[in-house]
């Protein structure tokens, strides 16, 4: 069983988590662009009772595009969001994949927002994709 450690910028705020991903995906909304201050945002969502927190985190919450509430968790010391929980998927975290910093980590097999997306991103033709 893999253990991998997703940590902030200065180490302070970490997410260990046992066992792999149930869902892998690159969201291409606005939001996530500006969150990320990127061209979309990558996320990995593990089962709850899988991760486990480490540190002190500040809490953003914004309201999704379907109306949903999501609480971002960042480093109060570096500004890194290292986990996210959404309204309706209580079991979850998220955690963005760039926190692991490990360039072996699976590809997303989901694609969403993808009539935002940059025109130049190309996401894995295997993914699904969604407008």
């Amino acid at each position: 069983m893999s253990i991998r450690l997703a940590s902030c910028s200065c180490g302070q705020l970490t997410a260990q988590v046992v066992g792999e991903p149930v869902r892998i995906s690159i969201c291409h909304c606005l939001a996530c662009q500006r969150r990320t201050g990127s061209a979309f945002g990558e996320q990995a969502r593990f089962l709850r009772e899988n991760v486990s927190i480490s540190g002190a985190s500040t809490e953003y919450v914004r309201v999704g595009d379907e109306g949903s509430r999501i609480r971002f968790h960042f480093c109060p010391r570096c500004g890194s969001t290292v986990f996210y929980e959404s309204d309706g998927l209580e079991a979850y975290l998220a955690i963005p994949v760039g926190t692991f910093a490990d360039p072996s980590f699976p590809s997303p097999r989901v694609s969403v927002y993808e009539s935002r997306m940059h025109r130049w991103v190309v996401p894995p033709p295997e993914a699904e994709h969604m407008p």
